[in-house]
């Protein structure tokens, strides 16, 4: 799959979005870093935002706390940020985060 990281994403939303898309084309999966929560990027109601969201797969959401460090965490540096199933999250209606394995 490919990976959207810092600076942050969701900063240059409509260029990722169309890049997601063709990732999608090729049978691969997007998953997108931000610092923002998912609450606030579609509290935004930005519709490139939106198209970014519906182009990712997985989301690293949250910022880097150093006080919540913790690096035996998968994907994330801190115990704030969560890992969500995006495909989950749309399909319920409501934020459903990957099951650690």
């Amino acid at each position: 799959g490919v990976t959207f990281s810092g600076g942050e994403p969701f900063c240059q939303p409509a260029p990722l979005a169309e890049l997601g898309r063709m990732v999608h084309g090729r049978g691969l999966d997007v998953t997108s870093f931000t610092g923002y929560l998912y609450e606030e990027l579609t509290a935004m109601h930005d519709p490139a935002v939106d198209r970014l969201l519906a182009q990712t797969d997985i989301l690293i959401d949250g910022p880097f706390v150093l006080a919540q460090k913790d690096l035996s965490l998968r994907f994330r540096g801190s115990r704030n940020q969560r890992v969500i199933d995006m495909n989950e999250t749309r399909r319920l209606g409501r934020v459903a985060l990957c099951r650690e394995e």
